[in-house]
């Protein structure tokens, strides 16, 4: 007969057994892991949103580009600079700008502006005069007269000569044969042929999108083309105003003289800017920046009253 100890151990194995799942369908090394449920439908939506995304992206970036494209096409001339400045910084006549960039293409500037109708000066020309131009959504055409040769000072002058909003100057000390400004851009090119000319003047000028003054004139009658306020090439001294426009009038991009509402009670003197010294203007606003409004004089005979209406002070 078996001993007490054997039965109690066989007891023990059997309890062990019933009460260990493992041991009861087989256990140890030989048993199986239960089954792992993969999400394949959030695998799948998964997918789907992230080709979605992409297919997206496809569509509508490149129609961003062409959108950036169609507003500031120069954007993808090689060669432009881009900077952006404020608007609206006037200085009087004898006011000078230490700009930050040669030709300046930006930034305080003269309040009265140098006549882009299509003008070429034959002698270099105020640069605060010409960025005020440049404010109204003009192109400036530059040149150096020592490395441009006579053909190519031609090839520019077809390209500017009556031409609106244009308007073309020799600059001294050019560090480049040709330079071209329009408000907040700038190309430097060796040769008038080049093609980014013509497509730098096609894509800047009148682009309402890059200048700040849409509307303003570009005739200014009181500019002489022939004896126009004259370069100076020395470097501006310490009383300049600087591109921080500090010292600069704040001008408004609405003045009427510039976007050809002409004076108060004047017709016919639209877009005039600088009327010093003209008589008969006594004690009428909207004058331009730098005019004083003259006062009528004070021995100027009182209006008559009517017969039944005292006068002022009776």
């Amino acid at each position: 007969m078996p001993s007490g100890t054997s039965a109690k151990s066989a007891k023990a194995i059997k309890a062990a057994s019933k009460s260990s799942p493992s041991l009861r369908k087989g256990g140890g090394k030989g048993s199986k892991l239960p089954k792992r449920h993969i999400p394949w439908a959030t695998i799948g939506a998964v997918v789907v949103v992230v080709a979605l995304i992409g297919a997206l992206a496809a569509y509508l970036v490149p129609k961003y580009h062409a959108k950036e494209e169609l507003k500031n096409p120069s954007a993808y001339i090689d060669g432009v600079v881009k900077k952006e400045y404020p608007a609206g910084q006037h200085v009087p006549a004898t006011q000078r700008v230490a700009y930050d960039q040669t030709p300046a293409f930006g930034g305080p500037h003269d309040s009265s502006w140098a006549a882009c109708t299509g003008v070429v000066y034959e002698k270099a020309i105020r640069t605060e005069s010409a960025v005020h131009s440049l404010e109204h959504g003009a192109v400036w055409v530059t040149y150096n007269p020592d490395s441009a040769d006579a053909a190519a000072i031609e090839t520019l002058k077809k390209k500017v000569e009556n031409q609106p909003y244009t308007l073309m100057s020799p600059y001294p000390g050019l560090d480049s044969p040709i330079s071209l400004q329009a408000w907040g851009h700038q190309l430097k090119v060796d040769k008038a042929d080049d093609a980014r000319v013509d497509r730098f003047i096609k894509d800047l000028r009148l682009n309402e999108n890059t200048y700040p003054e849409v509307g303003a004139s570009c005739s200014n009658p009181t500019f002489d083309p022939v004896n126009p306020p004259p370069f100076d090439p020395s470097a501006p001294g310490p009383d300049a105003v600087g591109m921080d426009g500090k010292g600069a009038s704040q001008g408004s991009t609405t003045d009427p003289t510039e976007l050809g509402g002409g004076l108060s009670g004047i017709p016919g003197l639209e877009g005039i800017p600088g009327l010093e010294g003209l008589e008969g203007l006594e004690g009428l606003s909207g004058l331009p920046d730098g005019v004083q409004n003259i006062p009528a004089p004070t021995d100027a005979p009182a209006p008559e009253q009517p017969a039944d209406q005292p006068a002022p002070g009776q």
